[in-house]
């Protein structure tokens, strides 16, 4: 009984893993593509841009969640060169999703 109930709960768990990796991999097309150019979106990489701070640094100056409104808003105030950049829930979701796996 134990074994059968071990099974249904990794099979129940397995999609719901998938998911979140497929979103975190949106995430990282979304920052890679928008960001990158002023910003280190990665674990080692360093920003190009001297005023853009790391993703992967970011919930030391604030709690991820926080950005969420500013993306839904039009984020154009992080560093002085920075284009507006406005994203739809979706991205959103993926964005802080690819965020929050990258931030201790």
């Amino acid at each position: 009984m134990i074994r059968c109930l071990l099974t249904i709960a990794l099979l129940a768990a397995t999609p719901l893993a998938r998911a979140d990796d497929r979103q975190i991999a949106y995430g990282w097309d979304l920052v890679e593509a928008n960001c990158s150019r002023c910003h280190a979106v990665t674990l080692s990489d360093r920003s190009p841009h001297a005023d853009a701070p790391a993703f992967r640094l970011l919930s030391r100056r604030c709690p991820i969640e926080a950005l969420a409104e500013a993306l839904a808003e039009g984020l154009s105030t992080g560093h002085p060169d920075m284009p507006e950049f406005v994203a739809s829930p979706a991205q959103i979701d993926a964005i802080l999703a690819y965020i929050r796996s990258i931030n201790p």
